[in-house]
């Protein structure tokens, strides 16, 4: 598919400065930009590669002024990253599938499937599940009894959402993703034996939510574990039983949530964070990587970083004396000797 920089402009909102006729087939990396290709440039960062980059088209800030002559043509925008987001939807192929229903799909009789739905190859739809409108579900797909999937649903291959589960309306799961599983629930016997507790609860995913590959949401033990409208959950997450996710956060890679814990809305939780149960977590809160919260957090916007965390500026503070202590050491030792010293000629005298 070629299009054209004025084609791109109108598309995005944007301003073309150079030739509006570049076209372009695909995106590049502005480090390793070529010739038909559009790129851009959002982190200052990486402002050095535009003049020599051989892609043909740029996006850039509208605020961006080059210091000197770029040879790609250059599309201003308000936000490149949002830009990005519009214009990437119409290079992305994604992955083949057959219109229709493919004739190795296993559906129950009861379930009900919407219009215009499409459903590849081995997909199995258990007894009394929906699935909405236009939604489309890839090869090896797993839906169980009573599942209810909501309109312009993507699932990719893989995928399972276990029996009693909810997906709203505009949710992508990726591959492998498991809706629904156990939650950890066991209790010991008086011989120390674990004995299984039944999870009775569900999982439901609310509407515009997007789940990383091998993440893990696991079903309630009463009630649900909810992810609330427009939460975005990275790669490699395990969200315990009756958690609850607020709107529009956004969790990265490898974190863990342990059960019952509440997790407010616009929160930004970096990757491989640790988070305790039973507690909460406030509003538009932001937890560097790596960070442990073993205590709610009570005050919103708050800023955390550490094991257990603190506060974020604090924890730079620490850290920057942290980083010294054995020079710190070897100082107090000296000072040490010189009081030794002075305490033995004022002895002496």
């Amino acid at each position: 598919m070629q299009v054209t920089a004025t084609q791109i402009a109108s598309l995005i909102g944007g301003k073309v400065i150079g030739n509006p006729e570049t076209s372009v087939s695909g995106p590049s990396k502005i480090e390793e930009g070529q010739p038909g290709t559009i790129t851009f440039l959002a982190n200052p960062k990486y402002v050095s590669y535009i003049y020599d980059t051989k892609a043909s088209i740029v996006l850039v800030s509208n605020d961006f002024v080059p210091e000197r002559d770029v040879t790609a043509t250059m599309i201003c925008v308000d936000n490149v990253y949002a830009a990005l987001s519009i214009l990437m939807s119409q290079f992305n192929s994604g992955i083949s599938i057959l219109d229709g229903v493919a004739t190795t799909a296993v559906i129950d009789p009861t379930a009900i499937i919407g219009e215009n739905v499409r459903i590849d190859d081995h997909v199995i739809i258990k007894k009394n599940a929906k699935v909405g409108k236009n939604t489309i579900i890839f090869g090896q797909v797993f839906i169980g009894d009573n599942v209810k999937i909501g309109d312009n649903v993507t699932l990719y291959p893989g995928v399972k959402v276990y029996h009693n589960c909810e997906i709203g309306n505009n949710c992508i799961l990726h591959s492998n993703t498991v809706i629904g599983s156990d939650g950890f629930g066991f209790a010991r016997d008086e011989q120390g034996n674990y004995k299984k507790i039944a999870q009775t609860g569900n999982v439901v995913v609310e509407e515009d939510v997007e789940i990383g590959s091998n993440t893990v949401i696991d079903r309630a033990t009463m009630g649900s574990t909810r992810i609330c409208k427009g939460v975005k959950l990275d790669n490699l997450i395990q969200i315990a039983h009756n958690v609850t996710i607020g709107n529009n956060t956004a969790i990265a890679a490898q974190t863990g949530i342990a059960g019952s814990t509440k997790i407010g809305a616009n929160c930004l939780i970096g990757g491989q964070v640790g988070i305790v149960g039973h507690i909460e977590i406030a509003d538009g809160t932001m937890i560097q990587a790596q960070s442990g919260i073993s205590s709610s957090i009570k005050n919103e916007n708050a800023k955390l970083y550490g094991s257990p965390a603190i506060e974020y500026s604090n924890y730079l503070k620490s850290y920057a004396y942290f980083r010294k202590l054995p020079d710190m050491a070897q100082q107090i030792r000296k000072l040490e000797q010189e009081l030794d010293k002075m305490r033995q000629l004022m002895s002496i005298k």
